[in-house]
């Protein structure tokens, strides 16, 4: 599913997520891409399938540099700690943890949700609070009986992301690939992202069950 096409330097990192979500992916060739930042807000690492993609404002050069000088092997150099601990150190910012990037098609208008929700308008809703640092255009719907929240919003390049939380009672009975569903019966008929720690393996496997698919990892850097 590897393109030459995408994830050349003269394509923007919106480009490169957009094909990346029809199934088009950077040629598996070993090397990185260096994009701009998209906005002041997000910079950072993508990793597909033997090719990286770095979204950053800083001197490309350097990160070639960078990159050279790791003793480790050159697929994994992006995603290796002290490159990571570099780009924090060189930028002043700062990175929570390297996430499974998902992403699903939106479902069309005709999909019958599977969940009663109701958006609310809550801007001190902790998950709203939690959003808007690093999305914009934050929405937020909750599960009839309190069992669930999710979160749409613009992150990365303007993607469509979606985050999900449930209830203590409500885990373990489908709420959460119910919820993940619902994200792309919001979308429009747009692409859902989904960002998930590898090791929060319940959600993982609720967004796989909800129809997303794994399409590489991510490290986003934000500013402190």
């Amino acid at each position: 599913m590897a393109d030459s096409g995408s994830g050349t330097e003269t394509d923007t990192l919106r480009d490169i997520l957009d094909a990346a979500a029809r199934g088009v992916f950077p040629a598996a060739d070993g090397g990185t891409t260096v994009v701009p930042q998209p906005s002041a807000r997000d910079a950072g690492v993508l990793a597909f399938t033997a090719h990286s993609v770095v979204f950053t404002d800083e001197d490309p050069a350097w990160v070639r540099r960078t990159l050279a000088a790791l003793d480790c092997d050159a697929l994994a150099a992006t995603m290796n700690a002290r490159f990571l601990a570099a780009f924090m150190e060189r930028t002043g910012r700062r990175t929570d943890t390297i996430d499974v990037m998902t992403v699903a098609p939106g479902l069309g208008s005709a999909d019958a949700p599977l969940l009663a929700l109701e958006e609310i308008d809550d801007p001190g809703h902790p998950r709203v609070v939690s959003a808007r640092r690093r999305r914009d255009d934050v929405r937020v719907w909750v599960v009839e009986g309190g069992q669930g929240v999710l979160v749409l919003g613009r992150g990365v390049a303007g993607r469509l992301e979606v985050a999900v939380e449930m209830a203590e009672g409500a885990r373990n009975r489908g709420v959460g690939r119910e919820l993940a569903r619902a994200a792309r019966e919001l979308a429009g008929g747009e692409a859902v992202w989904a960002q998930v720690s590898p090791g929060n393996a319940r959600s993982l496997r609720a967004f796989l069950g909800a129809g997303y698919r794994v399409v590489g990892a991510e490290a986003l850097f934000l500013p402190e």
